[in-house]
């Protein structure tokens, strides 16, 4: 079997409450369905917990309107640090998760009248998408762009999630790992400069490169037509040494502590990682169980040591009292599941949390 990329499941986010993250990214982002909500063991990253199993909190979530989920994601026998430094743009790592949205004007607006840390004003990009910038009350970076394809119709002012800006250090070398790894192999601009829309941020007057990375063929797979299209804008500042996001943290640590593929095929995957050079540095051993949801997982590094997360998904619950789960072995985890069982994940699951099993080992 060959691997199949289904789009960005997750992006993992540590954060110091995870309830009250859980909440604010309910209301101003729409992420209102939760996969699953348990506290557990982190046995197996051990290599990226200081060589100690760590008990940890996390609720996966997921905004119905289409687009990437939040892993939110909490020490709970630790206090998670923060980077000793204020983060520019070119930091080696994930400096902003991309939120797309049907309105960018309104979001702007309405999240500046709700008095949020909103950075910048609607900016153009080489390309000509629209856009801004904003925090999170932790501090997290989010770039709301234009987005236009949905799975569900809903009223909200932002869908998902549609990608990552990530800090490089070699621009080419980076290029080709999230081409031939990770299937973005349309280049939608690579320009050097310095930039007018990035004169609001910190940092945002230097000189960098500044790729866009997309992917010519659309993503297949049981969870493509929630997931959808994702962009990767991959930065590489030239006027300063770049200083690497989670230099001397922990994963789990506050911020963005990974970006998660929904994929088919780990075997397949796993060899081609390795003959690539970036073999996995954590493998789950064929399943794990999530409380309610169970998979396959696995980890690489970008070239600059950001974590990359695989997940082929096994199980997942849709009517708990009814005992139905989705069981992907069984159905197939190739043919995209149709917009009807999103209907019923937007209904059943929405707001209904399922607290500390102590059942995972990720």
């Amino acid at each position: 079997m060959t691997k199949t990329i289904a789009g960005i499941q997750q992006i993992g986010i540590g954060v110091s409450d995870v309830y009250q993250a859980r909440d604010w990214y309910s209301k101003y982002f729409g992420y209102d369905v939760a996969i699953f909500d348990e506290a557990a063991m982190a046995a197996l990253m051990q290599r990226y917990t200081d060589n100690t199993p760590q008990h940890r909190h996390a609720i996966l979530t997921y905004n119905m309107k289409g687009g990437g989920g939040f892993e939110i994601w909490q020490y709970k026998q630790r206090t998670p640090v923060s980077a000793a430094f204020h983060l520019q743009p070119g930091d080696l790592g994930f400096y902003a998760c991309k939120i797309k949205s049907p309105d960018v004007d309104k979001a702007h607006a309405d999240f500046s009248h709700a008095k949020l840390d909103v950075l910048s004003p609607v900016m153009k990009a080489p390309d000509g998408g629209r856009y801004f910038f904003m925090k999170d009350p932790y501090g997290n970076r989010f770039q709301i762009e234009q987005g236009s394809k949905w799975l569900l119709r809903q009223k909200k002012l932002t869908g998902g999630s549609s990608g990552l800006v990530i800090g490089v250090s070699d621009m080419q070398r980076s290029i080709d790992f999230y081409k031939n790894i990770l299937g973005y192999d349309h280049i939608i601009y690579d320009n050097t400069g310095v930039f007018d829309d990035w004169q609001a941020l910190d940092g945002g007057g230097e000189k960098y490169r500044r790729a866009l990375l997309g992917h010519r063929s659309p993503r297949v797979g049981a969870f493509s037509p929630l997931l959808g299209e994702t962009r990767l804008e991959l930065v590489q500042a030239l006027d300063r040494t770049p200083r690497k996001i989670y230099h001397d943290r922990l994963w789990g640590d506050l911020g963005f502590i990974h970006v998660c593929f929904d994929i088919v095929g780990m075997d397949a995957l796993r060899n081609e990682c390795a003959q690539a050079g970036h073999a996995f540095t954590v493998d789950s051993s064929d399943s794990f169980d999530m409380g309610e949801a169970a998979g396959h997982f696995g980890y690489i590094e970008d070239p600059d040591g950001a974590l990359i997360e695989f997940v082929e998904t096994h199980k997942i619950p849709m009517l708990k009292k009814l005992g139905w789960y989705l069981n992907l072995k069984k159905r197939g985890q190739i043919k995209p599941l149709p917009r009807w069982f999103f209907k019923v994940m937007a209904m059943t699951r929405r707001f209904k949390f399922q607290k500390n099993n102590e059942t995972s080992s990720k």
